[in-house]
């Protein structure tokens, strides 16, 4: 530190803490919001804790300095993280004619009260659906809409509630369903639906999840006064999201068939929820996606909250996430084949 002058000790003391905050997001996955909710904030954070290290390695880095060691060290000790937030290798894409392509797509009510700005975007979204033909289609923020036309699905299980406007989840899907039902999470409009489908000679339960959203805006530029509650905003929302996890759980962990998760989960990879519902799945990202993977669109760092998961029963042949800006969220496809 005797070498470094003033403004270089200060941009130090600005990396150890990032690094810092960094390596205390590791041990997010384990805690409880319940026990320790504002910690549980720093999740939604850490991809921007490793981007901004990362930077700090490389400003040390082409300095000279060993001052580089204090975020590269924490960076080695969370490598899965680093790489589980951008993967560098190509995307998988097996074709294969037992592949079911499940998409998962938060539409936002199909823009109803025009969030985003363009022309016949309603229409786009509903055709870009249709060109990309999914077997199983899991949406979230779902109103009906005589202009949406998905006609290529003879089955459908669709949960609404509200009162100005109905909204709710909808699974879509090519193969017959001989059940379906709803998880009701108390006090949310928000809730978990599924159906059992019947693919040859396999019965496959699918999950359709959306969990309680955070509220946070990035369309809204974060004021003094926005920030103020953030904190205590996000907090009592992770306490909820745990709350529908376990329940959640409860009612998957009861199921006898091969399982497919999709949802909005409003939370990341970094989370307790995401550790608790993923389990021993498998994340179709992760097997087979690249890039940063986003799906919500916050304009200050990539955000990752929608998933696709399966149960070792399947094989995860290709991911894609496709970057049309018709929601807030982008979709996700995940193609996946029984074993």
């Amino acid at each position: 530190m005797r070498k470094l002058k003033l403004y270089e000790k200060f941009i130090f003391v600005i990396n150890s803490l990032m690094a810092f905050a960094l390596l205390l997001s590791y041990i997010l996955p384990y805690i409880e919001p319940k026990k320790f909710a504002f910690l549980s904030v720093l999740s939604l954070a850490v991809p921007f804790l490793i981007i901004i290290n990362i930077l700090f390695v490389i400003y040390w880095l082409l300095k000279v300095k060993k001052q580089l060691l204090v975020s590269l060290v924490v960076l080695a000790l969370g490598y899965s993280y680093v790489f589980s937030l951008y993967k560098l290798t190509s995307s998988k894409n097996v074709d294969d004619s037992e592949n079911i392509s499940v998409m998962n797509y938060n539409v936002r009510l199909f823009n109803v009260f025009d969030w985003i700005e363009g022309p016949n975007l309603k229409e786009n979204m509903s055709q870009f659906i249709l060109d990309k033909n999914p077997d199983i289609l899991c949406m979230q923020e779902y109103r009906t809409d005589d202009d949406i036309n998905f006609s290529i699905f003879p089955y459908k299980h669709i949960e609404l509630s509200g009162n100005k406007v109905k909204n709710g989840q909808a699974i879509y899907t090519k193969f017959p369903i001989i059940n379906s039902g709803s998880i009701e999470f108390p006090k949310t409009s928000n809730n978990a639906i599924f159906v059992d489908i019947v693919k040859g000679v396999d019965t496959i339960r699918v999950y359709n999840v959306h969990l309680q959203s955070s509220g946070i805006d990035p369309t809204v530029e974060l004021s003094k006064e926005n920030s103020e509650n953030l904190v205590k905003r996000v907090s009592s929302t992770f306490k909820m999201q745990q709350s529908q996890t376990e329940q959640f759980l409860i009612h998957k962990n009861k199921s006898p068939y091969k399982t497919i998760i999709s949802g909005d989960f409003n939370n990341t990879a970094y989370s307790y929820v995401y550790k608790e519902i993923k389990g021993e799945m498998k994340d179709a990202f992760e097997q087979a996606g690249n890039g940063f993977g986003r799906t919500f669109d916050f304009k200050f760092f990539p955000v990752r909250i929608d998933f696709v998961l399966v149960d070792d029963a399947f094989d995860i042949n290709a991911f894609k996430t496709f970057d049309v800006k018709y929601s807030d969220h982008y979709p996700v496809m995940a193609k996946v084949k029984l074993k």
